[in-house]
């Protein structure tokens, strides 16, 4: 058999991380998708969050890491942080270990959703590294707290009220130029025409002031492509009232968090809307919803966000018509409206209503009719 006919008939080696909550049910519907496209995958299954602290005492095992290593690409299902209280977010140490300093997730609205938009197609690329996600921080009454206070007050006369709890927001040139390129490499690839930066310079002159000065260096040297910037929360209105105006944002990570959130809402819900996260060698791909662990076992929730994260993983490993043949897929599911989810129905309560498995079904029927 010639060289290359062996190289195209061996598996990718992919890491699958179920996740918690409702991660298992949607991430086994994913998998029989991926099956029904006819790519070979080798899955490597680990796990992360809850299910690994009780079984390695660590949410985040050092096997996951080096596997995700490993392979250089994954495929998470969703895994819960606990609010206030519990372990730190494991997504965030997840990307802050292997360096996925890029979150991409394409927010576009499908024929058939129920939105109050139409025609929109919006890429947000957010910074995953640094900012007041970085997790530099002071617990109110901590001895070291009450020392930075005093240090505050002591070098710049800023009086910090005792008792305060503080975090710390970083943000470097380093980033802010490798993420402001990521986002103009990103457009000149998929024939994007303009990037707009999203900052509070006007206030924070110091960390949003370095991020927007960096984006416009950066955009120097992309002529072809449209340059302008924000300020987020002029942003957050204009995408309401005009989201016709937008084609790649590019955000620090708070702001990055929760515009992502305001266009997926844009489009008929998170459901609907995939992400990956991306470093210079490896990426880890997975819905942009939650854990949802009050549904979990309930074979109830939409797995559709989850396999467009799959179609886009096709993508990234070079199985691009593969790729077009689930997302196509998707779409006609989604456009008929007979299996889908409480989520894309009208009326929750449609007796009609699909569960989870039977939106797999019916992905994996369109898959087989279309070969």
């Amino acid at each position: 058999m010639p060289a290359s006919k062996i190289k195209d008939s061996l598996p990718h080696n992919i890491t699958l991380i179920p996740g918690d909550g409702v991660g298992p049910e949607i991430t086994e519907a994913t998998v029989r998708a991926l099956e029904a496209t006819g790519v070979a995958i080798k899955w490597d299954v680990h796990r992360i969050g809850e299910a690994a602290l009780k079984k390695y005492g660590t949410t985040l095992p050092e096997e996951v890491l080096n596997s995700i290593r490993r392979n250089r690409v994954a495929l998470k299902g969703p895994v819960t942080t606990p609010i206030s209280t519990g372990f730190r977010s494991v997504n965030v140490a997840l990307r802050q270990e292997l360096d996925l300093y890029a979150c991409l997730r394409p927010c576009k609205t499908y024929p058939g959703i129920k939105s109050r938009y139409k025609n929109i197609d919006i890429v947000v690329v957010r910074e995953n590294t640094e900012d007041l996600y970085a997790g530099i921080e002071f617990k109110k009454g901590a001895k070291d707290t009450k020392e930075l206070i005093e240090f505050i007050d002591d070098k710049i006369q800023k009086r910090i009220i005792p008792g305060s709890g503080i975090s710390i927001k970083p943000v470097s040139e380093k980033a802010s130029r490798r993420i402001v390129t990521f986002a103009f490499d990103y457009a000149r690839a998929h024939g994007r025409k303009k990037v707009t930066c999203v900052h509070k310079a006007n206030i924070m002159k110091f960390t949003d002031g370095l991020f927007l000065s960096t984006a416009q260096n950066v955009s120097q040297s992309y002529p072809d492509i449209r340059f302008e910037d924000a300020i987020v929360d002029n942003l957050c209105m204009q995408l309401v009232t005009k989201p016709e105006r937008y084609d790649i944002i590019v955000l620090p990570n708070l702001y990055g968090d929760i515009v992502s959130e305001l266009c997926a809402g844009l489009v008929g819900g998170i459901g609907v809307v995939p992400s990956a996260n991306i470093g210079n060698k490896i990426a880890v791909f997975e819905p942009a919803h939650g854990s949802a662990p009050k549904y979990a076992g309930r074979n109830k929730v939409n797995p559709m966000a989850m396999m467009l994260s799959a179609s886009m993983m096709l993508r990234h490993i070079g199985e691009e018509k593969p790729a077009q043949r689930l997302e196509r897929a998707i779409t006609q599911v989604i456009s008929e409206g007979k299996t889908v989810t409480y989520d894309l129905k009208s009326d929750p309560n449609d007796p009609s209503i699909a569960t989870t498995s039977a939106v797999a079904d019916a992905v994996i029927k369109k898959l087989k009719e279309a070969r």
